[in-house]
Order: structure tokens, then sequence, then C-alpha cells
């Protein structure tokens, strides 16, 4: 049982970046976005969670994507503003970069 449900998550990830990778190649950013944020890999992560463990790591998680948030919203501004001037790989690298910095400091409280 354990391995079906991992062949489905592999799946659905797998259908998430496809898509996403589809729509953001034809020019349609808000399309793209749309599905890579849309909830289907959140919903099946709470739910696997919770059928697992129960509600209290469910929070537990939900907690951890409240903190983390900040830090993913500096990467993706970070993206914004430095891709143009400084290119693609320099961005996505800076914005990674930055994601780690300020997450570590947010979990690990540096």
């Amino acid at each position: 049982m354990e391995s079906i449900k991992l062949l489905f998550y592999f799946i659905l990830g797998g259908i998430v970046v496809s898509l996403t990778t589809y729509f953001g190649s034809e020019n349609k950013g808000v399309l793209a976005a749309f599905i890579a944020m849309f909830p289907s890999v959140t919903v099946l992560t709470l739910s696997m969670i919770y059928l697992e463990t129960g509600i209290r790591p469910v929070l537990s998680y939900i907690r951890g994507l409240l903190l983390l948030t900040p830090a993913w919203i500096l990467y993706l501004i970070c993206l914004v503003y430095i891709a143009p001037r400084h290119g693609f790989w320099p961005a996505l690298a800076s914005g990674v970069v930055l994601y780690l910095v300020f997450a570590g400091l947010i979990v690990f409280g540096f």
C-alpha cells in the first residue's frame, strides 16, 4: 500500500510540473502559476498527514507553511528584480540563496 501511495504522489507531482511547464512555455504565465499554486498537492499532503497521524501534525505543517511564506515571497521578488538586469540563472541562484538564508533564520532562529 505504501508503494502505491508513493507512486500516486510521484504521478501527481509530475502532472503539476508538466502542466506548469507547458503553459509557462506557451507564454501563459498566469495559468501556469495557477496550476503550480493550486492547492492540489497541499490538499493531498494535508489529507495524507491527517490520515496517517491526525490533526496535530497537520496544524504543525500548516504553521510551517505560514512561517516560510515570507521567505518564499522574498525569493519571488528577488527573481522579478534581478532577472531583467542580470539574467535568469543569476536571479534564480540569488533567489534560492535568499530563500535559504531567510528560511534558516525563521526555522533555526539564527
